[in-house]
């Protein structure tokens, strides 16, 4: 029977990183202490290390995307939702609620 892999969340990952960045404890006891192979948790340092810029530049890629949604297609939609919102309440008057 073939086991499946093991999946690792992206949080647990950088935990990992850090404490191997931290260097309190060697990649051997980190890997008893995670279950992990040391050669994945020295993988995961070095992509830890090469994307950390990413958590500075984050800020900047989110309004870049809000800003990509058209204005327009904004009002046409809170437009859309105005008319059914008070079509509704009108259907709920003469059912009487």
């Amino acid at each position: 029977m073939k086991k499946s892999r093991r999946k690792f969340t992206p949080k647990f990952k950088a935990t990992v990183a850090i404490e191997a960045l931290k260097e309190h404890q060697t990649l051997v006891e980190l890997s008893k202490r995670f279950e992990v192979h040391p050669n994945q948790i020295t993988t995961w340092k070095r992509e830890f290390i090469d994307h950390a810029d990413a958590a500075f530049g984050a800020e900047k890629d989110n309004h870049e995307t809000v800003s990509e949604v058209p204005v327009e297609k904004l009002y046409q939609q809170i437009g859309q939702l105005q008319v059914e919102n008070e079509f509704l309440k009108k259907s709920l008057k003469k059912a009487g609620l």
